[in-house]
């Protein structure tokens, strides 16, 4: 029997669970008002009235320059730093935070480490232990505790995402261990959440054949039916086309075509890697550009937000300490080389131009999320993103007055468009303690957190 004409008889009362299906795939859809949002509730339960919240938290390394990054002013009239000028079409769409600080990161005694200690601590709040072996021990991240009480609402309680891969053992920095340097996401004190670097995984994670990826018997057997995803559930598709106005029909044609245009860029990537020679070091399906792995992660991670797949994402594009170079904008050199510049302005310029290089990125996925619509308005204004890194100049290893951004309207709760200056010292964790209010979640505390943040 098929499941989407099963359901579909029953008073548009269907879970979108059987939407589309098909050869093991599980497709879910944005939100159709012809359907009055009841058809597609997450597995676990109807969906809500209005757009569920979402919150993501991205990662830059090594600090950043900061006469170049940091703007001037507070309040509405703040005047655009040169770094924050490649995001000057979005002003109106995030707000400067300043004077967050995650003390946690500093030393207290345990000599150097502030890179395993920046990455460790920017979501937890805690105080890493300093280790190389297997008696890690952080604390619980603010998305883990968030997926802890919402988590059963979506298909994936979380999403963890990175361009660096998964290390969870292993000698790091100074004596800490890589699990600290190469996660973001704690489910307890002593589990990190491994990221997934992988688009090709990421995408099948999402839509339904698992995270361990089609290969094997099972890859053998996609390729030889050489059907993609969406092949798949074309049938029930175009059923489905019949029984929306023509504003979902357009919603649902953008949906699909977002969702060929990634199957398409990941197969062209395993293709060119597929073409290399046979110890050549290049993960299936990982683009050889770094700008374009970058956005095809959030291209998935803007599907995942649009299908109510998750509503809680971390991604760290690159970890503190990373050493890549970027010689695509004129810059050579290594970063973490770079942030130890001791002022030479030579190498302050190639860390801006790095600098601007995140800040496009970033801008290119409120690009992706304004574009996408939902309701009255788009799924950024119904998202908070918090944008930025755990240390201030990397020269000094310092971990207050962090580069911060907050992007979205969390549902009409968040007025953008303006820079805050904080008290020196304001714990990162207060913030946290602020969007787990939005989410609905209830907590007394985020690692060092001191209170909440009253942030409008």
């Amino acid at each position: 029997m098929n499941p989407f004409h099963e359901t579909a008889a029953a008073a548009h009362q269907m879970s979108r669970r059987h939407v589309l299906r098909g050869l093991g795939t599980m497709m879910s859809l944005p939100f159709l008002e012809s359907l009055g949002g009841k058809a597609f509730a997450s597995a676990a339960a109807q969906a809500p009235a209005k757009a569920p919240m979402r919150a993501a938290w991205l990662y830059i390394p090594n600090g950043v320059n900061v006469k170049e990054w940091f703007p001037t002013g507070e309040g509405t009239g703040y005047e655009l730093s040169p770094t924050l000028k490649e995001i000057e079409r979005h002003r109106n769409e995030f707000m400067v935070v300043s004077g967050l600080a995650q003390d946690k990161a500093r030393s207290h005694g345990n000599g150097g480490g502030d890179h395993a200690r920046a990455t460790s601590t920017f979501l937890t709040g805690c105080m890493p232990k300093k280790t190389a072996g297997s008696d890690i021990q952080l604390g619980v991240s603010v998305d883990q505790i968030a997926a802890q009480k919402i988590g059963h609402l979506t298909r994936l309680p979380s999403l963890e995402l990175s361009t660096d891969g998964q290390r969870s053992s292993g000698r790091c920095d100074s004596g800490y261990s890589c699990a600290y340097q190469f996660n973001l996401a704690w489910k307890n004190e002593t589990m990190p959440m491994a990221p997934e670097m992988d688009p090709r995984l990421v995408f099948e994670r999402l839509f339904g054949y698992g995270a361990s990826g089609a290969k094997g018997a099972d890859g053998a057997r996609r390729q030889r039916l050489q059907k993609s995803i969406l092949d798949t559930v074309l049938g029930e598709a175009k059923s489905l086309q019949g029984k929306v106005n023509g504003n979902d029909k357009r919603k649902l044609d953008e949906y699909y075509s977002s969702v060929r245009d990634i199957e398409l860029r990941i197969e062209r990537a395993e293709k060119f890697t597929a073409s290399l020679p046979k110890d050549y070091p290049v993960p299936e399906g990982i683009p050889e550009s770094y700008e374009e792995h970058i956005h095809m992660m959030f291209d998935l991670l803007t599907l995942a937000f649009q299908t109510d797949t998750t509503r809680l994402c971390t991604f760290m594009l690159a970890h503190d300490g990373s050493n890549r170079s970027f010689p695509q904008i004129g810059v050579p050199d290594a970063h973490h080389y770079l942030s130890h510049h001791e002022s030479d302005e030579q190498k302050l310029e190639k860390i801006a131009k790095i600098d601007r290089f995140y800040m496009r990125q970033f801008g290119y996925f409120l690009d992706k999320l304004k574009a996408t619509k939902e309701g009255d308005g788009n799924l950024l204004d119904n998202s908070m993103i918090v944008f930025g890194g755990g240390i201030g100049d990397g020269n000094r290893h310092n971990h207050d007055n962090l580069p911060i951004l907050l992007a979205g309207r969390a549902g009409g709760t968040w007025t953008p468009g303006k820079r805050i200056v904080l008290p020196g010292e304001t714990p990162m964790t207060n913030l946290y303690l602020s969007m787990l209010d939005r989410l609905g979640v209830r907590a007394e505390r985020v690692g060092d957190s001191s209170g909440v943040l009253q942030v409008s």
